[in-house]
């Protein structure tokens, strides 16, 4: 089974592709900002080759994924990108998958991990337990890492929406090349994921994601009792594999060294040596091995 596919969710119609068979245990695989479904095709093809089931979809705001209202808050808020990934597993009727991410897809699969753990085999999620605490939000990090949030800040201002709008390829291949220094991509394949941002609901997405995070905007009503369930920092009652790049040039590798607290099932921290942000793309053997490794877990 292969192919590209649109699930309808209660707000939107997801783009999503779809390889192996259809009666294997479902991998979730979910990307972040400012990347794309792209990122996972060399470890589709290692888990499809292994008999998996994978679906990758592009997240709100990206590629064809749409809104279906023009009413709809166009948030990037956690809590939305977790119930969005929960609307996808009732959508192709998934009891049960193993959810692996980064950044935002990171974050969306330690939300649904953390409050729906009845639904998830196992995660594998990169740099650690990412469930934002937005009540600590106003606690300022060690001034290195402030400079690592740069475009985050930006992002507060008129003059960095106008930038995403105007410069987004150029700043968002600026960021690649920043957060994974030693990753020689070519312009062919930035170009490949480049196109998702040209989805009309791009900009205000991203936009909201950074200033709703900093309590600088509202969130969406719809997911204010996720939201306060957040709050509280669930921990992760599923098997779990930490993946963390070693030369992550916005979220430090030492960033995740305690996290194993947040996690009550078996837990595994892994160091990729030469890598930054992006480890599905940059290393997909081992990012790969991780998914493989946590079925393992899963089945003793």
């Amino acid at each position: 089974m292969a192919g590209l596919v649109s699930l309808r969710t209660s707000v939107l119609d997801i783009a999503c592709e779809q390889s192996g068979p259809a009666d294997a245990t479902p991998v979730v695989l979910l990307h972040g900002f400012p990347y794309d479904p792209r990122g996972y095709d060399d470890v589709v093809g290692i888990l499809t080759q292994a008999g998996f089931h994978t679906v990758v979809p592009w997240l709100r705001g990206y590629g064809s994924t749409r809104f279906l209202s023009p009413d709809t808050p166009r948030s990037g808020e956690q809590a939305a990108l977790g119930h969005d990934l929960l609307e996808l597993l009732d959508a192709f009727k998934s009891p049960r998958a193993v959810l692996a991410g980064f950044d935002w897809g990171g974050r969306a699969a330690c939300i649904v991990s953390a409050l729906w753990p009845e639904r998830v085999a196992g995660l594998v999620t990169c740099a650690g337990y990412n469930i934002q605490n937005i009540a600590a939000s106003h606690k300022p990090a060690e001034p290195e890492q402030e400079l690592r949030y740069w475009y985050q800040y930006y992002f507060h201002t008129e003059r960095g929406r106008n930038g995403l709008s105007e410069n987004r390829r150029a700043l968002c291949r600026l960021l690649w090349k920043l957060w994974s220094p030693t990753w020689a991509f070519d312009d062919a394949t930035f170009e490949r994921t480049a196109k998702s941002f040209d989805n009309a609901d791009f900009v205000d997405v991203v936009i909201q994601s950074y200033r709703h995070r900093m309590k600088a905007a509202p969130g969406d009503p719809r997911y204010a009792a996720i939201e306060a369930q957040l709050a509280s920092q669930p921990v992760i009652s599923v098997p779990t594999i930490n993946v963390h790049g070693a030369v992550d040039g916005v979220n430090p590798v030492q960033g995740s060294e305690n996290h194993a607290k947040h996690f009550s099932a078996h837990y595994e921290r892994r160091v990729l040596a030469n890598v930054g942000h992006n480890p599905p793309q940059e290393d997909p053997k081992a990012f790969a091995q991780a998914i493989l490794d946590i079925f393992k877990a899963v089945r003793t």
